[in-house]
């Protein structure tokens, strides 16, 4: 139990629900975030974006805009060197460097509308817009594909004449659209299908979703004569972007020093650089700062949203509810480049229920759209929606209470996963019978009113980190400290080590010892460390493979307008197991977080592209998100089984959240319309055409 001392009381940190720091400086305007960031003689820096989803970049010609006052600096594809094909970690996806120096400014080809194929820096921002209408691009228009099952064909427009699918045998000898199949099985699935009494078969849509951090990308960039660099930019990984820019531009990383400004939302999309090694490289051939800050228009058509998908699911179950088979077959669209998170997708899709035979195979497909990047639990919200309404199906068919058939299931202790692990200690049963406990789920429901449950899997994954502290502490530095400190204070009273306990913020004697000596706070020893053994100080180093699974069921009631088609959201309980919640109003933050932007996702959000390959609602106005009024209170239950492998029992519970709101919505649409919808988003005029043809309106 992590302890400390104040105002001479002890006073646990764990569990306990302290006032969140930054709130004030948030409140109050003081927070500086990415565009709030200026420097003397700064210039301002503009992008000159492909009208174009998908044309051959024959020739630029930016002279003019070289020779117009004011102009200080102009980049293109020139100003980068190629990359070799390198694929690295990046979270919980992968990327190529080859594919990110491509994205950063297109090269041979601009391959989705808004792709970067020039910037300027100069003294204003009137002057940046004007010379990038100086700049002169010959393109040869090329056709293009949006659709993911399209991009499939192997008559579709080609992205890439050097991509060939890996994870096929025998190796292609042509190149396509699919970047990579990935298979996982357990079991043998066609044998389980012959025991069931029951089976389902359906297929899914979901559209793309952006991640909508409220703050917009900005980058403000200084690069001095010796090649020092300084970056201040929005992003939820300062050393992700240095490696990124060094190597991207061939600067030397110990110049580079980059500043996480504070962050208005990222939720995964701000883990990719888009504007920093422009910044960098127009600061470099300016010689002055250059600052950058994208519209709201360039955020959607620029940075990354998740993966629209296709989805097939089939599953088996017998006629008392044992689940004995289940099949899904992903294609995930990954925007311009390879890398969707297909592989998460297919990890996750079965992965809350203990099934014998389980087959799921995964496609990652290129399109002409912006490249994807990760969105909270990538991948995993769409496989699952397309599981979870399948199971609230075969409840349906089977007459069983459709949490009843979710505990029958329900991955525990010792199931093994179809990805690979058995589990350990996981709290999906817990969560689902939280949600059975609660009024919500027994309170009685009006016409055109629905409830639905989901539930969803997370695996959670941990890095690598390292602390060296004096006075305080990180978990083993600080065990390292306490045991310093009291060997020290064993020595100065000249008493067993048996003798001597750290507990609340001191070192305290025991026993008849109490009677001779007062207990020491850290700041006593501080004092004296000098005489006690010199500093005092910790080492701690980890690689964080002990995360833990983190398993939740949502609850959700709605109604739905059969005049309109609209869909209001009445009522929402979030039930995860939080392993251990450090504090319990942000873990509930996460729970009620996630649960808002999986409303978004199931009934409005969606990337719209019109026959011309281009995007018709890159804005707030027109790509529809939840506001507040928009959503009730979201109720939080906090379930807490610990995780072994943490010296606190804790999970992460970010990514959890977002994933069952998907499926618990869609099966709340059949309880209350007889509809299945298996397209998202069941926006109000979907929803509308599906009432009229079944004859379910309001007269």
């Amino acid at each position: 139990m992590a302890e400390t001392q104040t105002n001479g009381n002890a006073q646990t940190y764990v569990g306990t629900r302290t006032i969140r720091p930054d709130g004030v400086d948030k409140v109050t305007g003081r927070a500086r975030f990415g565009a709030d960031f200026n420097l003397p003689g700064q210039l301002i820096g503009r992008v000159l974006r492909s009208p174009h989803p998908h044309a051959r970049i024959l020739r630029i010609d930016t002279s003019k805009a070289e020779a117009l006052p004011g102009v200080k600096a102009v980049i293109t594809r020139d100003d980068f060197a190629d990359q070799s094909s390198e694929f690295i970690p990046a979270g919980e996806m992968m990327m190529n460097y080859k594919d990110v120096v491509r994205n950063v400014m297109a090269r041979e080809k601009a391959l989705y509308e808004g792709h970067a194929v020039a910037a300027v820096a100069a003294t204003s921002g009137a002057i940046a817009r004007r010379a990038l209408k100086l700049i002169d691009v010959q393109y040869e228009i090329l056709p293009h594909v949006i659709d993911v099952v399209e991009a499939m064909r192997p008559d579709a427009p080609l992205l890439h004449d050097d991509l060939f699918t890996v994870g096929v045998e025998p190796k292609p000898d042509k190149p396509s659209n699919v970047a990579k199949r990935v298979e996982i099985t357990l079991g043998d699935v066609e044998a389980g299908f012959t025991k069931a009494d029951v089976i389902v078969e359906r297929e899914f849509r979901t559209a793309p979703v952006h991640q909508g951090y409220i703050e917009p990308h900005a980058a403000l960039a200084t690069v001095s004569e010796d090649g020092s660099t300084e970056l201040w930019c929005t992003t939820q990984g300062h050393f992700i972007v240095r490696a990124h820019c060094a190597r991207l531009l061939g600067l030397d990383i110990s110049k580079v020093r980059v500043t996480a400004t504070e962050i208005g939302g990222g939720f995964g999309g701000k883990t990719v650089v888009y504007l920093e090694p422009l910044a960098i490289a127009l600061s470099r051939k300016a010689k002055r700062p250059v600052k950058m800050v994208m519209s709201r228009e360039e955020v959607f058509k620029a940075s990354g949203p998740t993966s629209g998908a296709t989805v097939r699911v089939k599953m088996g179950a017998t006629k008392d509810g044992k689940f004995v088979a289940g099949f899904a077959e992903l294609k995930y669209q990954a925007g311009a480049f390879q890398g969707s998170p297909v592989q998460p997708g297919v990890m996750c899709a079965y992965a809350p229920y203990d099934i014998e035979n389980v087959k799921v195979i995964g496609y990652d497909v290129v399109s002409n759209r912006p490249k994807v990047a990760a969105y909270r639990a990538p991948g995993a919200p769409i496989s699952e929606f397309a599981v979870e309404s399948v199971v609230d199906e075969i409840a349906k068919k089977l007459g069983l209470d459709p949490i009843e058939l979710r505990m029958m299931n329900a991955a525990r202790e010792g199931t093994k996963a179809a990805y690979g692990p058995k589990f350990g200690p996981i709290g999906l049963e817990e969560t689902l019978n939280s949600i059975k406990k609660t009024e919500h789920w027994n309170t009685p429901l009006r016409k055109w009113q629905g409830r639905g449950v989901a539930s969803g899997f997370w695996f959670n994954i941990g890095g690598e980190t390292c602390a060296s502290l004096t006075i305080m502490a990180i978990v083993e530095a600080a065990k390292q400290i306490k045991a310093d400190l009291c060997a020290r204070a064993a020595k100065l009273w000249e008493a067993k080590p048996e003798q001597v306990e750290f507990s609340g913020g001191h070192v305290r004697p025991l026993g008849a010892l109490a009677e001779k000596a007062k207990p020491m706070s850290i700041a006593d020893f501080a004092k004296i460390a000098g005489k006690t053994g010199g500093p005092i100080g910790g080492y701690g180093r980890i690689n964080a493979q002990g995360a833990g699974p983190s398993l939740g069921t949502h609850l959700v009631d709605l109604e739905v307008d059969p005049e309109t088609g609209r869909v209001t959201i009445l009522r929402y309980t979030v039930a995860q197991d939080a392993g251990r919640a450090l504090h319990p109003a942000y873990v509930e933050g996460q729970f009620q977080g996630g649960a808002v932007q999986g409303i978004g996702w199931a009934l409005n959000e969606e990337y719209i592209y019109g026959a011309d390959g281009k995007l018709q609602n890159a804005g707030f106005l027109d790509y529809r998100m939840p506001v507040a009024s928009d959503v009730p209170m979201i109720d939080a239950i906090l379930v807490e089984v610990a995780n072994p492998k943490h010296p606190y029992g804790v999970r992460g519970v970010g990514e959890t959240p977002i994933v069952p709101p998907l499926g618990a919505i869609a099966n709340a649409m059949e309880n209350a319309t007889g509809i299945r919808f298996t397209e998202l988003p069941m926006s109000p005029p979907k929803v509308l055409k599906a009432l009229k043809e079944r004859g379910a309106t309001a007269g």
